[in-house]
């Protein structure tokens, strides 16, 4: 029986520290392959904690290849930086030192939302229950990757915070599994939620305010590679105080909310549209106001319950 590869979080500091100064790290998200390479201890004792739950299997082919590298001359010493590169290329302004992991996850955000399209990107969090997916799309603000975390830490199996990947030949949806990032007031409050939540340090004053993340726990790693189909499509809003409540909304209203939070929908054109045309028409689309993140979770059990028992009777 060939033994399972170790998980990052049970490597020595000083062996993954080597790994990735050869840049022979590969961060399998389910949907796409991450080579990464880094001499900086602080980022990958970061990275370590949140990407416990990732293993470190050498995958045949990598999609990309990422470094996350300090400055050069004597930004190496006053004030350190951060710079991500992609295939030798820095595409954007290095980072604060201190901030080299938030860094990086926008660095790779920026690459799928680049050059990943191949699949329709839906501006969305993703969970499944067995190979049932909830499609949650929202502006910013509105609550969605808090949900997405509760729901996680609450039985749903975690496909992506940020890209709902949707295939538009099959019209599944794959896990693209990164840790969550939560910002400002979020942090508390999934800090305080569960105790099973995994944190990472609180970066202050980034350029999306405070951000931690939430590492994915290990269920949702180990089906990495396991697509689900989307049966319910969810449009949070949270409001202080706000009692819940859930509106069905009619097909073109949805389909507008969700092709419109789409990454590459301009983009792909016509196949954007068969492919988001194909969710709306086979998944109920419901508006959801709430305060309360068990409530929230509650309600979204039953519709997705009720929309698997409609599905079986058609």
């Amino acid at each position: 029986m060939i033994a399972a590869p170790p998980r990052i979080r049970d490597l020595p500091p000083a062996l993954l520290l080597q790994r990735f100064s050869t840049a022979s790290v590969e961060l399998d998200y389910g949907a796409a392959v991450v080579r990464v390479g880094s001499d900086l201890k602080t980022f990958v004792d970061h990275l370590q904690h949140v990407y416990g739950a990732f293993s470190l299997a050498e995958a045949p082919f990598a999609d990309f290849h990422t470094e996350v590298r300090g400055g050069k001359g004597l930004r190496a010493y006053l004030r350190p930086q951060s710079r991500f590169l992609i295939d030798g290329i820095q595409p954007f302004d290095p980072f604060p030192g201190n901030q080299a992991l938030p860094h990086f996850e926008w660095g790779v955000n920026w690459c799928f939302a680049q050059r990943f399209n191949q699949y329709v990107l839906l501006h969305a969090g993703s969970l499944a229950l067995a190979d049932r997916a909830v499609i949650l799309a929202a502006p910013p603000g509105a609550g969605k990757s808090t949900l997405t975390a509760a729901m996680m830490l609450r039985g749903f199996r975690l496909l992506s915070d940020e890209f709902g990947v949707l295939c538009p030949r099959t019209g599944q949806l794959w896990p693209m599994l990164k840790p969550l990032a939560l910002k400002n007031r979020s942090i508390d409050v999934i800090r305080d939620y569960a105790d099973q939540a995994v944190l990472g340090p609180v970066y202050k004053g980034t350029r999306k305010g405070d951000v931690a993340h939430l590492a994915p726990g290990e269920e949702s790693f180990d089906c990495r590679h396991r697509p689900a189909r989307p049966r319910l499509v969810i449009f949070p809003g949270f409001r202080t105080g706000a009692m819940l409540s859930t509106r069905r909304l009619p097909g073109e209203e949805a389909f507008a909310r969700l092709a419109f939070n789409s990454f590459n929908y301009g983009l792909l054109g016509q196949v954007s549209f068969d492919a988001v045309a194909d969710v709306i028409e086979s998944c109920p689309a419901f508006a959801l106001e709430y305060s309360k993140l068990d409530e929230a979770i509650d309600a979204i059990r039953e519709l997705l319950a009720e929309s698997a028992d409609n599905a079986s009777e058609t």
